[in-house]
C-alpha cells in the first residue's frame, strides 16, 4: 500500500461508516490477514478525530473538510466504534490531543448513501 492509499483508508475508517462497518465484519470473523497494519490504520482514523492542528496542515479547504467530517462523524457514533476495534486489537492509548499537520489533506470520501450497492463501495478488495 501507498502512503496516499493508507491515508485514504484512514480518512475512510475514519469518516465513512461502511468502511468501518466491513473492518468490524472482518475482526469479528477472525479474517484479519495483518492486525498490526489494520491497527496503525485504525490509530490514525482514531487521530483525524482529535482537535484540528493550528499549524502544518496542506491548506485551509484541507482544514475545513476535515472539521466538517469530524462534525458529521458525531452522528455515527464513529470516534467510540474506531476506539472499541482498537482495544479489540490490543492497541495503546493515543496520547495525542491535535491531528497532526500532516495528516491534513484535502481527501474525498466515497458517496454516502442508504441504498449504495455494495460494489460500488469497492469494500472486497481491502
Amino acid at each position: 500500500m501507498t502512503e496516499r492509499e493508507k491515508l485514504q483508508a484512514c480518512y475512510e475508517l475514519a469518516f465513512f461508516p461502511p468502511r468501518l462497518n466491513e473492518t468490524w465484519e472482518r475482526i469479528k470473523r477472525e479474517a484479519v490477514s495483518n492486525p498490526n497494519e489494520l491497527g496503525e490504520l485504525l490509530d490514525t482514523a482514531l487521530l483525524l478525530h482529535q482537535a484540528l492542528p493550528e499549524k502544518g496542515f496542506a491548506s485551509q479547504r484541507a482544514l475545513t473538510r476535515l472539521a466538517l467530517y469530524q462534525a458529521r462523524a458525531r452522528a455515527f457514533g464513529m470516534v467510540g466504534f474506531i476506539t472499541r476495534l482498537r482495544q479489540r486489537l490490543n492497541r495503546p492509548p493515543l496520547t495525542a490531543r491535535e491531528v497532526p499537520g500532516h495528516l491534513v489533506r484535502d481527501i474525498g470520501l466515497p458517496p454516502l448513501a442508504r441504498c449504495l450497492p455494495k460494489s460500488k463501495l469497492n469494500l472486497s478488495s481491502r
